[in-house]
């Protein structure tokens, strides 16, 4: 079964593959680039990066609707048990880097290392952010980065063998085009799909440009979309 990512503007993104449906950092309500209103998604598996309001978005009001379950780090998933959000203690997993859970028998989750912030929207404690290192039952890995600078053990996180990396471009609060290009050369994917740019002036991006030096100055082919496109991910 092949596997689809959709990307919904700034970093949300939705995944469907393995006969699941996965959505990560789905801040929709708000975001000027939203290619889809919240009540409009489905998930099986939501995924939190870290916890500011652009990530965290609007996950409870989905996980809520939908049924679904919601992995992120241990002290976001405390939040999200606490009486204000209110989500049941089955529904939500609190893992932490380096390890990893297989939901549903299908595919498997791992919490990577990210550089930036996590503080949540009422200011409690977001613990640390992470990225996600997602593998499919046919083997296909994709690493989304979330929000994060550039850092070495990216090229640890590269030999597992991924097939897409996500990666910000936007500069500013992650990183940006120049230091985007050393992590695909740690990385080493096969394609590359870059997030976390043209929400907000403060992260303006020419992707086209990017696109270009990808296509030069590494292996990786990068696929940029509009908010609302998708690519299906070749078999290797």
């Amino acid at each position: 079964m092949s596997t689809r990512v959709q990307w919904l503007g700034h970093s949300a993104l939705w995944i469907e593959g393995a006969g699941k449906k996965i959505l990560i950092d789905p801040f929709l309500t708000g975001n000027p680039k939203a290619a889809a209103k919240a009540e409009e998604v489905s998930a099986d598996l939501i995924l939190i990066s870290h916890g500011h309001g652009d990530h965290v978005g609007d996950a409870v009001a989905i996980a809520r609707r939908t049924g679904a379950t919601v992995a992120s780090n241990y002290e976001i998933s405390q939040w999200l048990q606490q009486p204000l959000r209110g989500l049941p203690e089955p529904k939500v997993h609190g893992l932490q880097h380096g390890g990893a859970f297989l939901f549903d028998g299908t595919i498997r989750v791992k919490l990577t290392l990210a550089f930036h912030g996590s503080a949540l929207p009422d200011g409690s404690n977001g613990g640390n952010p992470c990225g996600f290192l997602l593998t499919f039952p046919d083997g296909l890995r994709i690493y989304d980065a979330a929000d994060t600078g550039l850092f070495g053990d990216m090229a640890l996180i590269g030999e597992e063998g991924i097939d897409l990396a996500i990666l910000p471009i936007g500069d500013y609060y992650t990183m940006g085009p120049d230091d985007s290009i050393r992590a695909i050369k740690l990385i080493q994917p096969r394609y590359v799909l870059p997030i976390h740019y043209n929400t907000f002036p403060t992260i303006a991006q020419d992707a086209e440009a990017w696109a270009a030096r990808v296509r030069s100055e590494t292996a990786a082919e990068p696929i940029v979309l509009q908010p609302g496109g998708s690519f299906e991910i070749p078999g290797r």
